[in-house]
């Protein structure tokens, strides 16, 4: 694996690290803020797709891109209402493991990446550290029943998501297309989802997102969300980094995520627990970087 295809590994690391924390800054119910993140990743692959002239997918592929996008609004809307749980700073740790787990299994049974038995033995010990390196970023404190009752809530909604991320990294991978030309149709998969979301339970239609600020302002993490998700369907691909590693290394924006959600947000900490945090945060780091050596 050279220099380049590491670095472009990395680039969604930004978008997808400061994209939790516009959206908490921004504020609103989870409605406004997947539907403002899913028409600002419109949007931007709008720009995109005009600017460079790409053409436009059709048949399979755009099925299955379009899929790919419809996913990752509804894994996103469950992860927004974790957010109101239990925090970004809680709840991006654990999206996380989950999410490196399910995608690297799925990149390694499915996909047949990480092919020898050397591979596959450094690859699942990468696995074991995230999980391990999860339950401490959970650690809390704090004994209160409420407490501990939102936090099986907020990891629930998360563990349900990560089905819905792994069809976000997997649809793409089933058809052969240029990370430029899946952009639009996934993001236009997103945006529709989310449009469907809004208007299909009660509580969403009375919270009439589209009269909100809120949803609005999120049009600007949505941009953020799109430089990430532009440069990750790049780094995915088989001849860049494979969906395995790829996947791996984007999600290295834990550690902008949480800390910003400690330090932007203001998500209380008392000294263990930013101990056990950190020391979580960690052995993700490690898993990730040994994983993208594979």
């Amino acid at each position: 694996m050279n220099a380049v295809n590491i670095l472009i590994g990395l680039m969604p690391m930004i978008g997808w690290g400061v994209f939790p924390i516009l959206t908490g800054k921004f504020g609103g119910k989870p409605v406004n803020q997947i539907v403002g993140a899913t028409y600002g990743t419109f949007l931007s692959a709008i720009v995109v797709t005009l600017v460079l002239q790409t053409p436009i997918l059709t048949g399979k592929a755009f099925l299955f891109t379009f899929l790919s996008g419809a996913c990752w609004s509804i894994a996103q809307s469950l992860v927004f209402y974790a957010f109101a749980e239990m925090g970004v700073s809680k709840t991006m740790p654990v999206s996380t493991g989950f999410q490196l787990i399910g995608t690297s299994l799925w990149g390694v049974i499915v996909l047949g990446e990480w092919p020898s038995v050397t591979a596959k033995l450094i690859g699942f010990f990468s696995i074991v550290l995230i999980i391990i390196g999860v339950y401490l970023t959970t650690y809390s404190e704090k004994k209160v029943s409420e407490s501990e009752s939102n936090v099986v809530k907020g990891i629930t909604l998360v563990l349900i998501a990560t089905i819905g991320y792994v069809g976000y990294s997997a649809f793409p991978q089933a058809v052969t297309v240029d990370g430029f030309q899946a952009f639009l149709p996934q993001a236009f998969g997103m945006a529709v989802a989310s449009t469907v979301f809004a208007f299909i339970t009660k509580s969403n239609r009375e919270a009439k997102p589209y009269r909100s600020k809120s949803t609005y302002l999120n049009i600007i993490s949505g941009i953020f969300f799109a430089f990430a998700a532009l440069t990750y369907l790049i780094s995915s691909r088989k001849d860049v980094n494979g969906l395995a590693t790829g996947f791996t290394l984007s999600q290295m924006n834990v550690l902008i995520a949480t800390l910003g959600g400690i330090y932007i947000l203001h998500e209380h900490k008392t000294h263990k627990e930013m101990v056990m945090v950190l020391s979580g945060l960690v052995l993700v780091v490690i898993a990730g970087v040994i994983t993208a050596f594979i």
